[in-house]
């Protein structure tokens, strides 16, 4: 499971480092996002049928951004007809941690869509920033769908640099009409859905059809594919694997990081070449990448081109270096990791033929070891995970932090002083690895917040720290888990 959390983060942190708000932080007016919490939540939200709701931490950096941000933007909608509703809840507040699990919640900030009284839970995919907040906003509380009555109504709805998804159809009833709208109203936050009676009003594709066909409009590759069935499962998977390119492009382009997005949220293999896309002779590379793509095209792989000065998010959450580059890594939703460094056009092919085949070892990465590690709390990195921790012989209590992490900071010194404490007791270690920094390759760790406690008995019982964060609860959860991997050894030995 732990892997599994590795991807999420993954793409969180590039996620992240695409739509970085650089707002000034300033004095919020809190007069227009209503804040909520554990005891005023589920009343307030059952008699909305639009509201959205942030999820913040106070710490959080990009939440302190885009706070006035969505003051502003809640100002504005308040004067909507009717008035949406922005609101607000502080997850890193203890009340509230039932809700942030209720909704799911892994970073911050996180935006939810609540329609209906709460019934229907969307993401919020929109911009970050207050006039596209709102312009996100007004679509997402209209109709799902829009309808296209001129070829001006074509032209002003589908965006060039856009999936926009159109359904063609005879008549506005029927079971294929009643499909594509469930589709719309499913899918309303990742796309634009419109539907005629006329394919002459749309500017690509044959004009004289009469449906039901939905094509879909998209800025790369073949720029519209139609699709005839209409049962819903069927259609989404269609919107969903025609809408990321063949090869997404990762720049700094901003019409392109929707893409970009989607390809590292898709359930498919990552496989990333990244390299100087302003050199000579990156051509050759980009050809045999685009022929690789379409020779594994529909066989769970992915493929994404990376700029060079675009990726230093990724380049820091795979570990890789710049004198890596022309490089390629393939990530698995796992969270196993495959690279090639230093590639030349040629070895794309047989590399990626070789990691098919199986006979590619997994990439693992780690921080270096430390030259000196003589504080109370010992750092563990990936490559010594296994002698300090798994093969030690010891107890060992290990935390799984991030550097950025509040409750990881209010935790350091308790758990340097539980480290004073075992100091003069050999068979005691108390240990901390960066989860940002180091794969957790081992899947008895499941990371799936910061921090993380586990501890794992001198015998290899493995379990999760889950109690008060004070020296004296520790000590006691240490010292429980120690008798208790002693009676066992002592009935063992009776036996």
């Amino acid at each position: 499971m732990g892997r599994i959390v590795s991807v999420w983060l993954a793409f969180f942190v590039i996620a992240c480092s695409l739509t970085a708000i650089s707002a000034e932080e300033s004095g919020e007016s809190k007069e227009f996002v209503l804040t909520l919490d554990q005891s005023n939540f589920t009343d307030t939200v059952s008699k909305q049928d639009f509201i959205v709701v942030e999820f913040y931490a106070p710490w959080c950096g990009h939440c302190k951004n885009l706070a006035p941000e969505y003051e502003k933007a809640a100002s504005i909608l308040s004067k909507h007809d009717p008035p949406i509703l922005l609101a607000k809840v502080d997850a890193n507040e203890e009340s509230n941690k039932d809700l942030a699990n209720e909704y799911e919640v892994r970073g911050f900030p996180t935006l939810k869509i609540l329609r209906n009284g709460g019934k229907n839970v969307q993401e919020y995919k929109g911009p970050r920033e207050a006039d596209g907040i709102v312009e996100y906003l007004k679509k997402q509380s209209g109709p799902a769908s829009a309808d296209i009555k001129s070829a001006e109504d074509a032209s002003n709805f589908i965006d060039e640099k856009k999936i926009v998804i159109v359904g063609v159809f005879p008549k506005f009833s029927g079971q294929e009409f009643d499909n594509y709208m469930a589709l719309a109203e499913k899918l309303r936050s990742d796309y634009e859905f419109g539907h005629t009676l006329d394919a002459k009003y749309l500017p690509r594709g044959e004009s004289s059809v009469t449906g039901p066909v939905v094509r879909l409009f998209k800025p790369f590759d073949e720029l519209f594919v139609d699709f005839k069935d209409f049962n819903v499962e069927a259609l989404e998977k269609f919107v969903e694997e025609s809408s990321i390119p063949l090869v997404t492009l990762f720049n700094n382009d901003p019409s392109n990081h929707p893409f970009i997005i989607k390809f590292y949220n898709s359930p498919l293999a990552k496989a990333m070449l990244f390299a100087n896309l302003s050199n000579e002779g990156v051509d050759s590379l980009k050809s045999k990448f685009r022929e690789v793509a379409e020779q594994y095209k529909g066989q769970g792989i992915g493929f994404l081109l990376g700029d060079l000065e675009a990726s230093q998010a990724a380049f820091q959450y795979f570990g890789v270096q710049e004198s890596q580059v022309p490089l390629i890594i393939i990530l698995e939703n796992d969270g196993k990791k495959y690279l090639k460094p230093n590639l030349e056009a040629d070895h794309i092919a047989p590399w990626v033929k070789d990691y098919k085949e199986g006979k590619v070892p997994p990439y693992v990465k780690s921080e270096p070891i430390p030259v000196e590690n003589n504080e109370p709390v010992k750092v563990v990195v990936a490559d010594t995970l296994d002698d300090m921790v798994l093969k030690s012989g010891k107890n060992v209590l290990l935390e799984f932090y991030a550097p950025w992490c509040g409750h990881c900071q209010k935790l350091a010194p308790i758990l340097e002083e539980v480290a004073i404490h075992y100091e003069k007791d050999a068979s005691v270690l108390i240990a901390k690895l960066d989860a940002t920094a180091n794969d957790i390759v081992d899947p008895n760790f499941d990371v799936r917040g910061y921090p993380t406690v586990y501890f794992r008995s001198a015998d290899g019982n493995i379990s999760a720290y889950e109690g008060e964060r004070t020296k004296e609860d520790i000590i006691d959860f240490i010292e429980k888990n120690r008798e208790k991997t002693a009676h066992q050894e002592a009935l063992k030995d009776e036996l």
